[in-house]
């Protein structure tokens, strides 16, 4: 899943020649995020959730700025740090602490299909709270399509075997990082994306474990099982490092509107990751909302990427 805090710049032109490396890329954003829905739910059935969030994004933001800052990127200024610290809260503790609680109790792909909402929500806090996009027709029809889907997620039935309020959490958390990646574009921040990314982990992680401390969680010590500890180092390696490593990479040589396409991608791989290997139920209400929120992101983006 995408953990990004940065301003999309203007992209330069794709590389013609193949190059192995945006294959390689293109992997990272589209299975190894799609897959840590699935280590998140691992994650948070052994370890609570909110040391579990704090730890990986403290862990891979503590490495990520130190390696930045090992290159010779300059530190953030006092201002600086004000605007990652907002953006750190926004982005990492209103967005990943209610996620990792609440699949606690909602299977990995439901929770990848709301997280796929990310875009249709962006687009009405730009439109409705910062309008700086227009509701054109097709765009609310897209909209709308895609909160249909969410809300036949989250219809009662025979087979749902989750509750609503984990679903309204996902979604909140979705709203807030939204509305982060929106503020940022307006915030003075550290040139390098890079170093903006490791500083907002570092200070939303550690935010989370402030928090986790608060909640009782770190009271004993919470056991972490060899099971637990796999899945939190997939998240910090797989998830936070490499993902996000090859997002920053691709950023910099293609659109953000091709890049964007893993919004689509992610919960395919998570609703199928979930199925095989954690044996989660597939319905035709998940099917069907599952269509309607992917046709939705695939409708907006392509209208974003016809407009550039």
């Amino acid at each position: 899943m995408a953990t990004t805090t940065v301003i999309d710049p203007p992209a330069s032109a794709a590389p013609k020649a193949f190059d192995i490396r945006v294959l390689l890329a293109f992997f990272a954003i589209y299975v190894l995020w799609g897959t840590t829905f699935l280590a998140i739910r691992v994650a948070v059935q052994e370890v609570p959730p909110l040391f579990a969030a704090g730890t990986r994004f403290f862990v891979a933001g503590v490495a990520l700025y130190g390696f930045m800052r090992l290159r010779g990127q300059p530190a953030p200024t006092r201002a600086q740090w004000r605007s990652l610290a907002l953006v750190g809260l926004l982005m990492f503790v209103a967005e990943y602490g209610p996620l990792f609680w609440a699949e606690k109790y909602v299977p990995s792909g439901i929770a990848s299909v709301l997280e796929a909402t990310l875009p249709i929500i962006t687009l009405v806090i730009e439109a409705l709270v910062f309008r700086r996009q227009r509701f054109h027709w097709p765009l609310l029809v897209s909209t709308l399509i895609g909160f249909c889907g969410v809300g036949v997620l989250l219809l009662h039935g025979g087979e749902q075997q989750f509750g609503v309020l984990p679903c309204i959490a996902i979604l909140a958390g979705a709203t807030a990082w939204s509305l982060g990646s929106v503020l940022n574009r307006s915030l003075d921040l550290p040139e390098s994306r890079p170093l903006t990314a490791g500083a907002a982990m570092m200070l939303g992680g550690g935010m989370l474990l402030a928090l986790s401390a608060s909640f009782g969680e770190m009271h004993p010590l919470p056991h972490v099982s060899i099971r637990a500890a796999w899945a939190l180092l997939y998240l910090i390696v797989c998830g936070s490092l490499l993902g996000f490593t090859a997002f920053v990479w691709l950023l910099a040589r293609m659109p953000a509107t091709r890049i964007s396409s893993h919004a689509y991608v992610n919960p395919v791989v998570a609703v199928a990751l979930g199925y095989f290997v954690a044996g989660e139920v597939i319905t035709t209400r998940t099917l069907i909302g599952t269509a309607l929120v992917l046709a939705s992101v695939v409708l907006i983006l392509r209208k974003e990427k016809a407009a550039i």
